[in-house]
């Protein structure tokens, strides 16, 4: 135990120690040098680092998986799922998955009889079934009836490219982006195995691109690759469905809710009712719905990671997309490197010039923290209340950053820069002229916080010229030491033999006196009580005898100002 203590007290010493030399060699001027050193790394960040990107990701995801205004998924967006039940119902007459394509044409053939606007496909048709072509070419046939039926096309590695002999202008839907494009590039992709499919062209990339921590968060709209715009699965169904295709190349989804938020159908149950005499299924259920056929059978592996799950199923993802497309409410996200950049940096120096300037732990703990949340609301809001996603995460960070280390250096070395007339008597030594204001608040009505108090005391000490020490005694100590409650001491030094120095703290005094009641009528509700205050001057000892010589010198006041107060009431 006593070991214990021992090392605990010279810990204490030693931190005390290093706090109070960091104090001597960089004094205020720290939080200056601090602010440097973050201005240049985010600058490295914005353009090189970019640190902060996965804080401003998580920032995302948090917002969208707590927002407040969810957007409703589109009813007439559906779903056709090949679940597990499907694979488990079908495996009777049909086998494994995957099923003979005669399955997939029938089901084309009674679901067109019902007029839905489109049949989107999100299964890759990429080869031909060699024991079943009777069944490839049935398939082959119902696409052939259809006008609305959509297919995907799969984007393999472009270091693939130059083993492929497909050219961009041989895929249908593919065209031209602005300016030169290689006429000779050729790219790596599978397409749909029908002709009929092809012959249609109504084909889109279902690639799901994540970001670097493997989330999808994004859409591609469209590849532009050798200078030919290969579009996406949606892109595609908006160009024929007359919708306003997005003007960038990636968009930020706005996420309709967690998976299986959309209306799903049982493949199977469909399927067997479209065979069934009796029809339990009502004969307009897909009338003008767009029906995406996909699996969230977790055997199938089309599962992916998004703000929302991390399984959701990729068919729900493309459906998202399409519903973003359909009603323009993607997210858009304005990269505004510059406008985050210089943001970050004011956030820095606003906080820095408050550290530097002593103006008050209260005050700075205030103002940033209120700054901080205002931004997070503004992004918050802005992902609630608007398409447009303002990501002010990083100027955040940044600034947190900042803040956490200024606040540590600060309560650090704070009593070792503190203005304080006895530290600067006991570092100047010689004979010294020491002036003391005691300001008592008379009054027994008055509640008063730490932060008015504070604010006051900050107040005085800020007033006048001449360096002086503000001190404020709350009276939350028991016994004598309750009767200085509400009292503020006001505090200078000068040496003995400079008169002109004696002149100006007189002065700085009477400024100080001036200012009181403004003050007072400011931060208190009962201003008008009585106030009084007494000024003592006397001689001290500097150097080591400095701390004696200040309590007989507080002891002196409180004699005078007693004497003082008692011939009033004689």
């Amino acid at each position: 135990m006593k070991l214990g203590l021992l090392f605990t007290s010279r810990l204490r010493r030693a931190v005390a120690a290093f706090s109070a030399l960091l104090a001597r060699r960089w004094k205020n001027g720290f939080y200056l040098y601090l602010a440097v050193l973050f201005t240049l790394f985010a600058v490295a960040d914005t353009v090189s680092l970019h640190i902060t990107a996965e804080m401003r990701q998580a920032a995302f995801d948090a917002m969208v998986r707590y927002r407040i205004i969810v957007p409703k998924p589109d009813p007439d967006i559906v779903i056709l799922d090949i679940n597990e039940a499907s694979l488990a119902a079908m495996a009777k007459d049909y086998g494994r998955w995957p099923w003979p394509r005669q399955v997939m044409g029938e089901f084309v053939e009674q679901i067109e009889k019902q007029q839905p606007k489109a049949v989107v496909f999100d299964i890759l048709f990429s080869d031909a079934d060699v024991y079943n072509p009777d069944s490839d070419a049935y398939f082959d046939a119902a696409i052939a009836a259809t006008h609305n039926t959509f297919f995907p096309m799969l984007r393999l590695d472009p270091a693939s490219d130059t083993l492929s002999q497909v050219k961009p202008v041989m895929i249908p839907g593919v065209v031209q982006a602005p300016g030169e494009a290689r006429q000779d590039a050729t790219i790596a992709v599978v397409l749909p195995h029908f002709q009929a499919a092809l012959n249609g062209g109504r084909l889109g990339l279902h690639n799901i691109y994540p970001d670097v921590d493997g989330t999808a968060r994004q859409y591609l709209v469209y590849r532009n690759d050798y200078g030919w715009k290969l579009p996406s699965l949606p892109a595609r169904v908006a160009h024929e469905l007359g919708w306003p295709e997005p003007a960038a190349q990636r968009v930020l989804l706005n996420w309709r809710g967690p998976p299986f938020s959309y209306r799903y159908f049982s493949f199977s149950d469909v399927f067997s009712d479209f065979s069934n005499k009796v029809k339990k299924r009502p004969p307009d259920e897909f009338k003008n719905k767009i029906v995406i056929i996909g699996s969230t059978a977790p055997s199938l592996f089309d599962i992916k990671p998004t703000p929302l799950s991390q399984m959701h199923p990729g068919v729900e993802i493309l459906a998202t997309a399409m519903d973003n497309f359909k009603h323009g409410d993607y997210l858009r996200f304005p990269e505004a490197r510059l406008a985050y950049l210089l943001l970050s940096l004011l956030i820095v120096w606003l906080t820095a010039w408050g550290f530097y300037r002593s103006a008050g732990r209260n005050k700075i703990d205030r103002l940033f923290g209120a700054s901080q949340f205002i931004l997070v609301g503004i992004s918050y809001a802005s992902i609630n209340f608007t398409d447009t996603y303002i990501n002010l995460t990083g100027p955040v960070s940044i600034g947190l950053a900042y803040f956490t280390v200024a606040r540590i250096y600060a309560s650090a070395t704070g009593k070792a820069l503190e203005q304080n007339m006895v530290r600067t008597s006991f570092e100047r030594g010689g004979e010294l002229r020491a002036t003391l204001l005691l300001i008592r608040l008379d009054t027994t009505r008055e509640v008063m916080t730490d932060i008015a108090l504070e604010k006051i005391r900050y107040a005085l000490e800020k007033t006048g010229k001449e360096p002086k020490s503000a001190e404020v005694l709350k009276g939350y100590q028991k016994g004598l030491w309750d009767l200085f409650e509400k009292t503020f001491a006001v505090s200078w030094v000068v040496a003995a033999e400079d008169a002109d120095g004696t002149a100006r703290v007189a002065e700085d005094v009477a400024k100080v006196l001036d200012a009181l009641p403004p003050l007072l009528r400011k931060n208190l509700a009962y201003a008008d009580n009585a106030v009084s205050w007494f000024v003592h001057h006397g001689l001290i000892s500097g150097g080591t005898a400095a701390r004696a010589s200040w309590r007989v010198m507080f002891a002196e006041a409180l004699l005078r100002w007693d004497e003082q107060q008692r011939g009033k009431t004689t």
